[in-house]
């Protein structure tokens, strides 16, 4: 299949490249301001904005920055193209444009491309199932130069214990003195040197204590699953949002 990379010039665009070649993909064009910097683009189109784009593809892989969500899907659907969303912190506006979006052409969003973060999700879930009662908290870490707090992934886990608990309460970094409430889950974020991605989630009876932690060793493995996710797409007919969970159905 071939590829569009918005957002090429960076560090997750350069893994997505090897990543896409590796499995057997190819890169019709990238995406980015500062392309020229990076000769290892050089093998394909490149072009500064989407709007300057004149390739097509069968998808478009976008790790670049929630800014330029509107004028990316703009595009896209213009060219019926899908896109495969790995940005994290859209404003309501933007997502309000993803739905929308979304109504045209197939869209797959995920805060976390890892399968092994998905595969976290599920067991979250369940832990939460099995211990109504528990205290729940969730620590991210990540490099220091990230600028969404907390990450989009902890906000997953987040939304993932609150699917089970209904009542659940989140609290992004707690800084006020004060007893913890029941309902409460806690969202904790570290910001440390060049740290990649860790995210723990502490389920805690009083007796017992279950602790479900993934960590990232290296981006390759966000790259591997964004085009996964964006072959599987490209395959999708249907407009509509589409998910993690979609593709982890596929393996089962």
């Amino acid at each position: 299949m071939n590829f569009i990379i918005h957002g090429s010039a960076g560090r997750m665009g350069q893994n997505l490249i090897t990543a896409a070649e590796k499995s057997g993909h190819t890169v019709a064009a990238g995406i980015d301001i500062f392309y020229k910097d990076h000769p290892a683009t050089a093998a394909f189109p490149t072009f500064p904005e989407i709007a300057d784009c004149t390739v097509t593809a069968d998808c478009i892989i976008d790790f670049s920055n929630h800014m330029t969500t509107v004028p990316l899907l703009s595009w896209a659907m213009d060219h019926h193209i899908p896109v495969m969303l790995a940005t994290t912190g859209q404003t309501e506006e933007e997502k309000a444009f993803i739905e929308t979006a979304a109504k045209t052409i197939p869209v797959f969003r995920a805060s976390n491309m890892s399968l092994g973060i998905a595969t976290l999700v599920s067991l979250v879930k369940t832990a939460v199932c099995m211990f109504p009662d528990a205290d729940i908290e969730i620590v991210e870490k990540h490099h220091n130069q990230k600028l969404d707090i907390p990450s989009g992934t902890a906000l997953t886990l987040a939304e993932a214990v609150k699917s089970v608990r209904a009542e659940a309460e989140f609290v992004i970094g707690r800084h006020e003195n004060g007893k913890r409430r029941k309902e409460e889950v806690g969202i904790h974020s570290l910001r440390l040197g060049g740290v990649v991605g860790e995210h723990e989630v502490i389920i805690t009876t009083g007796n017992e204590t279950i602790t479900l932690k993934h960590e990232a060793h290296s981006r390759a493995v966000f790259a591997d699953g964004a085009v996964l996710a964006a072959a599987y797409l490209a395959e999708c007919e249907k407009p509509g949002i589409y998910t993690m969970d979609d593709l982890v159905a596929t393996c089962k």
